[in-house]
């Protein structure tokens, strides 16, 4: 079965994801630092604030070494790194595959593409990179600090929202995205199936040129009772 050509649309979503995945990088490589072909920036220290907007929005630069919310795998860590990456490999290949289906349903799933990928770069890449551990267990940089009004529930205590970074945002705006559009998003079978669509112009085209074949046919019929007709009765 050949696979669709990829439009321009896709070619544009694919970029966007490059562009935030881009940005997501560059931010937290502005807030940790480093040290390149003789280039160093100096960055953050660990757990420093800058305040943008008063208490309300600051820059403070911590790490996490799991998921979000701070929770975490232990000595399971390259397992985490292993599903982001096929989680990423995944989500890139559908975005491909849902050509044709509702561009919002596509937005949504580029967003989380783009958020997981520029996750996946901490986690594979970073520990070897500010040589800080092994591949596959470099540690995820967040850095935009929201405050929201003190949370005492359960045991559990929130001055703050959870401190994120711009590929957490995409994750989120893409789950929101798509939990709005729940009923536009296209079922396995629709995605990865035979398309209705081909089947039934397949089928159309098959009825045409069977009528148009019996058409020529009893056209022919009808051409030679005429000849058969004007012929001469033979004399015996």
């Amino acid at each position: 079965m050949t696979e669709k050509k990829t439009t321009k649309e896709t070619r544009a979503l694919l970029i966007v994801a490059a562009l935030l995945i881009a940005l997501d990088q560059a931010t937290k490589i502005a807030v940790k630092g480093f040290s390149l072909f003789g280039i160093e920036h100096q960055g953050m220290y660990y757990a420093e604030s800058i305040s943008v907007i008063g208490d309300l929005l600051q820059i403070t630069f911590i790490e996490n070494p799991g998921m979000a919310l701070g929770i975490t795998f232990g000595s399971g860590k390259i397992f985490l790194s292993l599903f982001s990456i096929f989680a990423g490999i995944g989500l890139g290949y559908y975005l491909i595959k849902l050509e044709g289906f509702s561009r919002w349903v596509r937005i949504g799933i580029m967003l989380i593409f783009a958020g997981a990928m520029g996750n996946l770069i901490d986690r594979v890449f970073y520990g070897v990179f500010y040589g800080e551990s092994a591949l596959f267990y470099g540690k995820v940089v967040d850095f935009v600090q929201v405050d929201i009004p003190d949370i005492d529930f359960l045991g559990l205590s929130y001055t703050h929202w959870p401190v994120f970074n711009v590929a957490d945002s995409c994750v989120s705006c893409g789950v929101v995205l798509l939990l709005l559009l729940h009923n536009k998003i296209p079922t396995f079978k629709q995605v990865f199936g035979n398309k209705p669509a081909q089947s039934s112009n397949n089928t159309d085209n098959g009825i045409e040129n069977s009528k148009e074949n019996s058409i020529d046919k009893a056209s022919n019929k009808s051409d030679i009772s005429d000849n058969q007709a004007n012929e001469p009765e033979a004399r015996i």
